[in-house]
């Protein structure tokens, strides 16, 4: 199932796990942004690695080959690791990321919870996300699970009451609840017409999650920098287009009374007269293939 790193440091007990794995859904590649986020930018040392073949569908999710002229010069295997990290405060915490296995579920979260139970961690925070009817010019909402009521109350703004496609993170908090464990999911409500792209308020708000979960601090100056260039040319793309502009507008509107009323379980989406994901969808296409200019001048709901 995974090989330890011969070589890793020694980890204290208590610390907080975060969880970052993709596959299923990433809207605004919020997770996947995180991810690289934290392997390349925070220091961390690798603790154990898990099997690829035998987690991993290979044609489903194929690697990355290298060919360099006449020969093949790299290969680039999915990675699914724990590792011991440290936040920019130099605080310590555990952090299991990278792909959702395609195998083995029940197995991988036996071992998860045997990490935790052997590291003997405080809290169990993940993050995921889904694309939903609001607009970009609000606050990115989330919905909160899990077993820590303090997080949900204060910070889950949709509380559906519904069946979903599962995923291996919803397994690993439903494993850990029967546990006892402390956990909680955070499920980022990213604007669905943004979904396609690298939307970085999505990472900050990733970021931001799991801050809240576990007192841990992150550098996010450079997606605070790369947002506000997004949103910039995402202005100018619905600014150039009465409908997607009243669109935006419809979105605002809805959002608005949603969050001037109490948070409860209502959701927000019961407002019967907003745009389906479909009609979002045409209209920005309908947009973008009229607009005029070369290809650089195209922008993020490209």
């Amino acid at each position: 199932m995974y090989h330890r790193e011969p070589s890793a440091p020694p980890v204290p007990e208590g610390l907080p796990l975060v969880i970052a794995l993709n596959g299923f859904t990433d809207a605004g590649s919020a997770v996947s942004q995180v991810i690289d986020y934290l392997r390349d930018e925070v220091d961390s040392y690798l603790l154990a690695t898990f099997i690829n073949d035998e987690l991993l569908d290979y044609r489903a999710r194929r690697p990355i080959i290298t060919f360099d002229g006449d020969r093949l010069t790299d290969f680039q295997p999915a990675r699914l690791e724990l590792s011991l990290a440290r936040d920019a405060a130099g605080r310590s915490f555990l952090l299991l990321s990278g792909y959702e296995p395609d195998f083995a579920w029940e197995s991988f979260a036996e071992a998860v919870i045997d990490f935790a139970d052997e590291y003997a961690v405080s809290t169990v925070t993940w993050v995921h996300a889904i694309p939903m009817p609001v607009p970009h010019t609000r606050p990115i909402g989330t919905t909160v699970s899990g077993t820590r009521t303090a997080l949900t109350e204060a910070h889950s703004v949709w509380r559906p009451h519904t069946q979903v496609p599962g995923t291996a993170v919803h397994l690993l908090e439903y494993r850990f609840a029967e546990v006892g464990a402390s956990v909680a999911g955070f499920v980022l409500l990213v604007p669905h017409y943004l979904g396609d792209t690298e939307y970085p308020a999505a990472a900050l708000a990733a970021l931001d999650s799991i801050a809240v979960a576990t007192g841990l601090e992150f550098d996010g100056d450079d997606f605070r920098r790369l947002n506000r260039e997004f949103l910039e040319k995402v202005a100018e793309q619905v600014e150039g287009n009465e409908e997607l502009s009243q669109m935006v507008q419809t979105l605002e509107e809805r959002y608005d009374d949603y969050m001037a009323g109490s948070t409860h379980a209502t959701p927000i989406i019961h407002t019967g007269d907003l745009p389906s994901a479909d009609e979002l969808a045409a209209e920005l296409e309908r947009f973008l293939a009229n607009r005029p200019g070369d290809e650089d001048r195209r922008g993020p709901l490209s």
